[in-house]
């Protein structure tokens, strides 16, 4: 933001960033309206990220990482993409490599990690993660989907919907009932392929905004799943996932926040040029206090991001945190997106305007990774304890 000091970052972080900024700048902004035509990105970008090593940085160089495990070099991948104003591969990509990627990473075995995570890292493989059903959204323990024990496999039956990257994907993180009689203690995390017989995937949703993002239902029917796809423990699913989320609500709010900011930047440099009554409307003093008070706020957003993923890397970030910023990060994003919308006038109402984009994109934001009344739910569990 404008002249705020981020101590945050080395030098070495900032050259980092630079290769991410001519990457976004070159491969992914001048493509992003046809993939919103085509619902998804393309597979070639995938290639592209791999290629310049911008997925899974975390992993083990064994696996084909960096063994990175400085969160902050994450937080610019995410920033970066935010700034562009490309919403849905700030969403896609960060997804693969920090949401996707640590379940396997962590709990995975190591012939499971031999087999998938080198060609994450390669973008020969994109990641999902399918956690939401039809009729469980928030309320995990409410999935359905399950998975019978079979010996040395898992059959496993449901349908998955929302899914982010679901139509592209080719690996997919399952939460499947273990034991339906048990509720969160019977949930349990599959690793599951496009190649399984049984594993269908639905046609792109027709979605109110984020259209280059593949966002579709799954369908498993009879698949199945080799014990070795398990991840950590049988019943201990819903452990995981609580642990993971917190990193999840991070990047979201990373997002969130660079969005916004990204927003602010387009709309300065609109109300400059447009003119109304003989001047540019940037002098009018209801426009002035508007910018104003959306800098204020997006600084005050940023400087809490910087301290969270500071926390982060040094192992302090907590459930309760990480909702806290996603809850506010969203909310701020998409007050932001209304008022820059409401100071473009009528163009801000035309899909040819980034700032209209946004908008549509800004909403789901609020509601995926846990919604933000869940957040306030966790936030107050913690202050009430």
């Amino acid at each position: 933001m404008f002249g705020l000091h981020r101590s945050l970052f080395t030098e070495e972080h900032e050259l980092y960033r630079q290769s991410v900024r001519e990457f976004v700048s070159k491969e992914i902004t001048p493509h992003n309206a046809d993939w919103e035509k085509q619902k998804m990105v393309s597979r070639e970008v995938w290639k592209k990220l791999g290629d310049q090593g911008f997925l899974g940085i975390q992993a083990p160089e064994s696996l084909g990482g960096m063994n990175i495990s400085d969160f902050r070099y994450n937080a610019i991948f995410i920033e970066e993409l935010g700034l562009s104003g490309c919403s849905a591969p700030a969403v896609g990509f960060p997804l693969h490599s920090d949401i996707v990627m640590p379940y396997i990473l962590h709990y995975g075995k190591e012939e499971v990690q031999r087999k998938y995570i080198p060609k994450m890292i390669s973008g020969d493989l994109i990641g999902a993660i399918a956690m939401t059903e039809p009729g469980a959204g928030s309320d995990l323990q409410a999935i359905r989907t399950s998975a019978e024990d079979h010996g040395d496999y898992y059959l496993v039956n449901g349908t998955k919907t929302f899914i982010t990257n679901g139509f592209l994907c080719d690996v997919v993180v399952v939460a499947v009932k273990t034991d339906p009689d048990k509720g969160a203690k019977g949930i349990s995390l599959l690793v599951l392929d496009r190649d399984m017989p049984g594993f269908k995937r639905g046609v792109p949703f027709e979605k109110v905004g984020l259209h280059a993002q593949d966002t579709c239902e799954l369908f498993f029917e009879d698949v199945k799943v080799p014990k070795e796809n398990l991840l950590g423990k049988a019943g201990e699913g819903f452990k995981y996932l609580m642990t993971e989320l917190a990193q999840e609500r991070l990047v979201v709010a990373l997002a969130a926040i660079a969005l916004g900011e990204y927003m602010l930047q387009a709309t300065i440099s609109y109300v400059k040029e447009r003119k109304a009554f003989g001047r540019s409307i940037s002098e009018f003093q209801n426009t002035r206090f508007k910018l104003a008070e959306m800098n204020a706020a997006l600084e005050q957003g940023r400087i809490y991001c910087d301290y969270l993923v500071s926390l982060h890397n040094e192992g302090k970030l907590d459930s309760a945190m990480a909702s806290a910023a996603k809850y506010n990060m969203t909310e701020l994003q998409c007050k932001v997106a209304d008022e820059c919308v409401q100071l473009h006038g009528g163009y801000g109402y035309m899909w040819d305007y980034g700032i209209a984009r946004a908008w549509a994109d800004a909403r789901v934001q609020r509601i995926y990774a846990g919604t933000n009344e869940i957040m306030k739910e966790l936030i107050a569990r913690k202050i009430l304890q």
